[in-house]
């Protein structure tokens, strides 16, 4: 049996991104094939997870457990966001860097501890906010460690202006790692071209996905009579939002009778907003925030005729493959890694708008063309399960563990 000390830094309900959902994919799927874990976390969230749950409940499979210190670094925590935090909770009689390098040494502080104190044989750090945490304990405990790396600096900074001290600690953590998942072909590029590390070292993982029947009978009383194309994501230059505006425009000269939601915050949302505005189109978008709550974003998924992910650097993206699984076909970025795994969709280049914006409109004008995409693309996500990425890492896991021996 493998035991693995595994480190992140968010968790479902209590995420902001794709990260989070990832982890707890894979964590399911390693515990449902006999892997016991010591899942780490930056701070203590309230956690309800019905498996979790089951694994408490069953003698036959080992038991978790969960580790956290007072940390208030949250999913897609930045060098700005952490201050602002900061400056909201220093007052409160709890110990917090006053700076985020300063909070990512502190959480490879807690892992010293913990790598001291736990017995295991694998350690797995989650991106780079967990990077330092991994070499700690790698270094007490001379056990080999593998970093996931889900994202980098050049994805999140769409290749402009890279904050060095977050490209500093990635490309150590890759440096000392034993071995690196990419969850991407993409993402396995941009580690050998940005970060100078043998393709050797990196093994491809691609993400998978829950697949659930939805079924969900509230419809917007907006969907009566307008079609729906939906965007769920962080506001940043990473994901493309920009393009996807300029392409409405575009196709909203060709018809009027669309609107476009666009679902999520983030460091661009006032500039996206204007930009609506600047060009006259404002009647025809929604802004609605973050969306946490599942159920609230299933029936988001279910009410619209077409998703976007127009990322200009995505290295993996789990939405468009949750969107088909509630009967919505996507269109996706070319730039994007789960345009590797994902055939029944629609592909664009992110900066291609007139390409994009074409085939917004024959999917919401042909039927047909929806119908194929729908029924096709539901039944190839129902293959893109956790199970086989759980497997390959536990197969990775393995052959480390020998490797030793």
């Amino acid at each position: 049996m493998v035991k693995v000390l595994m480190f992140g830094w968010e968790f479902p309900p209590f995420h902001t991104g794709g990260l989070g959902t990832a982890c707890e994919g894979l964590t399911k799927c390693l515990s449902k094939n006999g892997v016991e874990l010591i899942f780490v976390l930056p701070k203590k969230l309230d956690l309800n997870v019905d498996f979790l749950k089951v694994v408490y409940a069953d003698d036959n499979i080992p038991i978790k457990k969960q580790y956290y210190f007072n940390s208030i670094i949250q999913g897609y925590t930045t060098h700005k966001s952490y201050e602002n935090k900061y400056e909201l909770e220093k007052e409160k009689d709890l110990i917090y860097a006053s700076n985020l390098n300063e909070e990512v040494e502190r959480y490879g502080l807690v892992a010293k501890r913990i790598a001291e104190e736990e017995t295991f044989d694998i350690i797995h750090a989650h991106d780079w906010l967990t990077f330092k945490a991994g070499m700690m304990a790698k270094r007490v405990s001379g056990k080999k460690l593998v970093v996931h790396v889900h994202a980098t600096e050049f994805d999140r900074c769409g290749g402009q202006g890279c904050n060095q001290h977050v490209y500093d600690i990635e490309k150590k953590g890759m440096q000392e790692a034993d071995q690196i998942i990419a969850i991407s072909d993409y993402t396995k590029k941009q580690i050998v071209k940005h970060y100078g590390i043998s393709p050797k070292k990196v093994i491809v993982i691609h993400n998978g996905t829950q697949f659930e029947e939805f079924i969900l009978n509230e419809v917007s009383n907006l969907k009566k009579s307008k079609k729906i194309v939906l965007s769920l994501g962080r506001i940043t230059l990473q994901k493309g939002i920009d393009y996807l505006i300029s392409a409405a425009r575009i196709v909203l000269k060709y018809d009027r009778n669309v609107i476009f939601v666009i679902a999520g915050n983030g460091d661009m949302y006032e500039e996206i907003v204007r930009k609506v505005s600047d060009m006259g189109i404002a009647d025809n978008f929604i802004f609605t925030g973050w969306v946490k709550d599942k159920n609230e974003i299933k029936k988001m998924y279910s009410m619209a005729d077409l998703f976007i992910m127009p990322s200009v650097s995505e290295p993996f993206g789990l939405v468009p493959l949750e969107a088909q699984m509630c009967g919505t076909p996507s269109l996706i970025s070319k730039q994007s890694g789960v345009a590797e795994i994902f055939s029944n969709c629609l592909k664009a280049d992110f900066w291609d708008v007139n390409d994009m914006a074409d085939k917004i409109v024959a999917v919401l004008k042909y039927n047909e063309l929806h119908k194929t995409l729908n029924e096709n693309g539901k039944e190839e996500v129902k293959k893109l399960t956790w199970d086989k990425p759980a497997v390959r890492c536990m197969d990775l896991y393995k052959k480390m563990m020998e490797e030793v021996n």
